[in-house]
Parts: structure tokens; C-alpha cells; sequence
């Protein structure tokens, strides 16, 4: 037994032995393995995609299209399936992201840089706020909008979707707050910079990762939102994207799948183009960040 245990250890070299190896060459392959697996179920679905949006008489299988064209992609490009909707979209996403990324900052600032004993109670209160479904509220929110005469209104539709994503937006934005040294403000202050100054000049210039990250977060979770707008928004000139794929699922059961599939890669440009613009605009600001910690 001890001779065994011995052959597995590694030498002193700081190198493995043989029996561990094969073990770790076993470990590694099965991992690999469930990878591949996992990598797969996330791209056969992004394949069905690509196929059945060049593929006329597509369906809900897999299979090559016998002549590949951009017929679907000409028949969704339309104001009224596609740039209307994406416009209203991106103006409900943007603005619910905006809001939120302004609202978590002002309330992340004083619960990260001042010290009481109400902001753990404060937290942990704001995070059971994320804990409860949007479709067990939609009810009395929308009898709330009924008798506020706010139904079908894309600002109270915005101001609603920006309360429901602050609570996680405030812990995100505190944790990264919280990254940036409390030295670099009171050197600041020492110049003769306000509390709001050295906010706006020192700490957000520092944490622009942060706050895109946020920004992200907020806008894809907004911007794939069905149930809200579709309560909340009645008037088809209103509907974002999201409510509108709803026409191609025709009645008795018939799909449109070639124009399903274009419309669905169209209305994924946005945030792919998105993330990579906020991706290169906080690279330097890593990169900084990175600095100051050293």
C-alpha cells in the first residue's frame, strides 16, 4: 500500500508519475467531453438558425436548405413586422437601462462609502425584491395602470421594467463601486471637489466596466421581455420586437419557420453589436483599474 501510494505521488521534481497521469489524462478527456456536450445543445439550436433563415421551406427540423436564398430575410425586412418594432425596442430597452444605470448608481454610492446599520437590512431587502416573479405582480400593476390612465404608455411601460431591474442593478453596481479606492475621493475632496464632483469625476470614470456591464444586463433582460410589454402595451405601433415575433405563430398551428428564423438572427444584431461596443469602450477602463489596484 505504501509502494502504491508512493508511485502516485509526484517526485520531487515537481513531476507526475505515470499512474497519475493516465488518471489526469482520464479526467481531462471526460470533461473535454461533457464540454462538447454542453457546447453542442447551444449550437444545434444557433444552427437551425442559420439553415432554416436561408431555407424557403423550412421547417422545424434540421436539414440543408435544397436551394438557399434571402427570401425570408427580404420578406421580414418590413416596417411593420420588423423596423418599427425594433425601434420601439431599442427605446424601451435603452431607456430602461439608462434609468436603471443612473438610479442604481445614486442609491450603490451612499450604501459602498458610507458605514450604517440599515444598509445590510436595506440590501437583503432590495434582494428579496428580485426573488418574486414580474407575473405574480402583473396583476395589480395592471389595475394600477387602468386607473392611472398610464395603459399603453411606452414611459410608464420603461419607468415600470426600470423599477423591476433596479434591485439587482444596485448590488451589481455596489460591488463594483466598492473595487474603487476610497483614497482617490478624499484626495478629491482635499482639492475641493463635492461628494456629487468627485462621484461623476473620480469613481465612474474608474468603474465604466462596471456600469456597461450593468448596462448590458439591464438592456438584454429588457430587451428579451415578452410578458410586460404585451400587458402593458396594446397599441401594435408600440410593440417591441420581442411582442411582435408573436405573428409569426399563425392559427391552426401554422409557422412561418424560414421567416421565424431571419427575423430572430435580425433581432439578435443589436445586442451582439452592443456588447461589442461596450466590450472596446471599458478596455482601457480595465485596464486602469487593473493600475490603480497595483
Amino acid at each position: 500500500m505504501t509502494q502504491a501510494r508512493q508511485r502516485m505521488r509526484p517526485s520531487r521534481t515537481g513531476r507526475v508519475t505515470s499512474p497519475m497521469r493516465g488518471s489526469l489524462r482520464r479526467a481531462r478527456t471526460l470533461a473535454d467531453l461533457a464540454l462538447l456536450a454542453i457546447g453542442a445543445c447551444f449550437v444545434l439550436p444557433l444552427l437551425w438558425l442559420a439553415l432554416a433563415s436561408l431555407d424557403t421551406k423550412a421547417g422545424y427540423q434540421t436539414q440543408l436548405p435544397v436551394s438557399p436564398s434571402f427570401a425570408n430575410f427580404s420578406a421580414v425586412i418590413t416596417p411593420e413586422l420588423l423596423l418599427r418594432p425594433m425601434l420601439n425596442s431599442l427605446l424601451i430597452s435603452a431607456g430602461t437601462a439608462t434609468l436603471t444605470v443612473v438610479a442604481a448608481v445614486l442609491a450603490a454610492y451612499p450604501l459602498s462609502r458610507f458605514q450604517s446599520r440599515f444598509n445590510r437590512p436595506f440590501l437583503y431587502s432590495i434582494l428579496c425584491g428580485t426573488c418574486l416573479p414580474i407575473t405574480a405582480i402583473m396583476v395589480p400593476v395592471y389595475g394600477l395602470f387602468v386607473q392611472l390612465k398610464l395603459l399603453d404608455s411606452m414611459v410608464a411601460t420603461v419607468l415600470f421594467m426600470a423599477a423591476t431591474a433596479l434591485p439587482m442593478a444596485i448590488w451589481m453596481t455596489k460591488n463594483f463601486m466598492d473595487s474603487v479606492p476610497l483614497s482617490l475621493e478624499e484626495a478629491a475632496w482635499v482639492d475641493g471637489a463635492s461628494g456629487l464632483t468627485a462621484l461623476r469625476m473620480v469613481v465612474l470614470p474608474l468603474m465604466r466596466q462596471g456600469l456597461g456591464v450593468v448596462f448590458i444586463f439591464v438592456f438584454i433582460q429588457t430587451w428579451g421581455n415578452f410578458f410586460v410589454p404585451f400587458v402593458l402595451l396594446l397599441s401594435p405601433s408600440k410593440q417591441p420586437a420581442a411582442v411582435s415575433i408573436f405573428s409569426f405563430f399563425g392559427q391552426h398551428g401554422a409557422i412561418a419557420y424560414g421567416q421565424l428564423a431571419a427575423f430572430s438572427i435580425l433581432y439578435s444584431v443589436p445586442v451582439l453589436v452592443l456588447y461589442l461596443i461596450v466590450a472596446r469602450g471599458t478596455a482601457g477602463s480595465l485596464a486602469l483599474s487593473g493600475a490603480m489596484k497595483g
